[in-house]
């Protein structure tokens, strides 16, 4: 039974072929599923309202409509993506309703998953397991047609992508990320750990501008200054809302604290900025991973919007950290934890009494994540690739590289 298990994860067709099933699955339950009507102003809505806002934001661009308020006879809730993004979806909007969702599901999957696959080093049971660790997290996030698995995909893809040298198409995955969601700029940081750090810029410069421009594919400059202003309003107002499933969210809800988001997020930033010191160690692919997998974390644990949703990005980091980390019990034990507070206190395997009145008021989904990125700050600031008791994943894990 065990052997059957194994040869399963391991099997890298049977493993897509699961999440396509969950995709298919979550569109035919979206779209047969009867829609709600918005409490606010009693215009009924979807139950797939986030797909039909990414929809409708294509066709809101194209008519010179403002992208950052509501259009309650479209759908309920704001856009709160780039018009870049607006601008993508017009590949999906051509499509019908049943189709379009299909085709942005599987598009999300298939990122991630070729993503994970294309990790180097990694055996296909490694990466079969990462994405049975995040599969609650993966379902959760195309059940609400979220953009979170594209941009995890992106991230993990562009690491991918820098270890083989390809610098351009690493550049143009973390930009396509930041347009698509702001904080993607984290994965900028990943260049630290490559050679041609010039090239790279240059590149980063020329996909901003191609995805920059985008837009006016569709729109003049006039409206797209418009676009651009109330975009920014819209973020600046949509930063004092909430505190999410953070670590903000953990101080406020715990200590009752009204505390200065920018402080915490600086804070944070420092202590990523920790271990990069470190240079020596960045020939190390074991460290590289290490320093991906605090970036991914980082993204959701310092993000004062973070949702459910959103843990697909951190719990990617933390299955990716769990796969390379010695398995002790301190480890066993925040994984463990990660798997039970954040991927399934939202599901009803949880009990609900104790998500309602504990889980959600004290964002304790998020807390695992917090503290498995703390050990991950300091495996790297401990990190010796010539120590004996160094974790690893396997015996070729390590691979020299030029950093200069």
């Amino acid at each position: 039974m065990k052997s059957a298990l194994k040869n399963i994860i391991g099997n890298k067709r049977i493993i897509i072929g699961i999440f396509l099933v969950f995709v298919a699955i979550s569109t035919i339950q979206a779209i047969t599923s009867e829609g709600s009507t918005n409490h606010y102003n009693g215009v009924p809505h979807t139950q797939y309202n986030n797909y039909v806002i990414f929809k409708e934001s294509f066709h809101h661009l194209k008519n010179n409509q403002d992208l950052y308020i509501y259009h309650p006879k479209d759908h309920f809730d704001l856009y709160k993506y780039t018009p870049t993004f607006a601008a993508f979806f017009g590949i999906f909007s051509i499509f019908p309703d049943w189709v379009g969702l299909s085709l942005w599901g599987a598009f999300n999957v298939l990122v991630l998953l070729f993503a994970i696959y294309y990790l180097p080093k990694l055996t296909l049971y490694e990466k079969g397991l990462i994405m049975v660790f995040i599969a609650f997290e993966l379902i959760t996030s195309i059940q609400n047609q979220q953009s979170n698995a594209l941009i995890v995909g992106l991230l993990i893809l562009a690491f991918g992508l820098l270890e083989k040298k390809k610098l351009w198409l690493a550049a143009m995955c973390i930009v396509f990320s930041v347009f698509i969601k702001p904080f993607g700029i984290v994965g900028l940081a990943l260049f630290l750990f490559y050679p041609k750090k010039w090239k790279a810029a240059l590149y980063v410069l020329f996909w901003t501008f191609i995805f920059l421009i985008a837009p006016l594919l569709w729109i003049d400059f006039e409206q797209y200054s418009a676009l651009a202003d109330s975009y920014l309003r819209m973020l600046a107002a949509d930063h004092s809302n909430s505190y999410g499933y953070s670590v903000m969210g953990i101080i406020n809800s715990w200590f009752s604290v009204d505390i200065n988001k920018n402080l915490i997020v600086g804070l944070g930033v420092l202590l990523f900025l920790l271990p990069l010191y470190r240079i020596s160690q960045y020939k190390s692919l074991q460290f590289r991973l290490l320093g991906l997998t605090s970036i991914l974390i980082w993204i959701v644990i310092f993000n004062h919007k973070a949702e459910s949703p959103t843990f697909i990005i951190a719990m990617a980091g933390a299955s990716i950290w769990f796969i390379l980390s010695q398995k002790n019990s301190i480890n066993i034990a925040l994984f463990i934890l990660a798997i039970i507070l954040t991927s399934l206190s939202p599901t009803d395997l949880f009990p609900a009494t104790i998500r309602e009145e504990f889980v959600k008021p004290y964002a304790l989904k998020a807390l695992p994540c917090m503290l498995i990125w703390f050990k991950i700050i300091y495996d790297m600031i401990v990190f010796n690739e010539n120590s004996q008791e160094k974790n690893k994943l396997s015996k070729n894990i390590e691979q020299p590289l030029n950093t200069n």
